[in-house]
């Protein structure tokens, strides 16, 4: 989660912040109570979608071990990044 801070000068700090799970809804109410504090979601990938993704990626290992799936270089995996 990142929280913009307006100083009111037209520009926004941004922060990032570690809150322990047990605090983050009240923490959240708080947060949002203030008018000068923008913030932005995290729209990272849950659990469940990393999961799922490590599960195909190790898959696709026994595949390409088979010989059932042909891999990639190294060098084209980093240029999709």
């Amino acid at each position: 989660m990142s929280l913009l801070y307006n100083h009111n000068f037209n520009t926004m700090k941004q922060i990032t912040l570690n809150i322990e799970d047990a605090k983050f809804k009240f923490f959240m109410e708080l947060i949002k109570s203030l008018d000068f504090v923008q913030i932005e979601e995290d729209n990272g990938d849950s659990k469940e979608e990393i999961l799922a993704s490590l599960s195909q990626a190790i898959e696709e290992v026994k595949l390409i071990k088979q010989g059932k799936l042909k891999g990639k270089p190294f060098n084209e995996l980093l240029d999709e990044l």
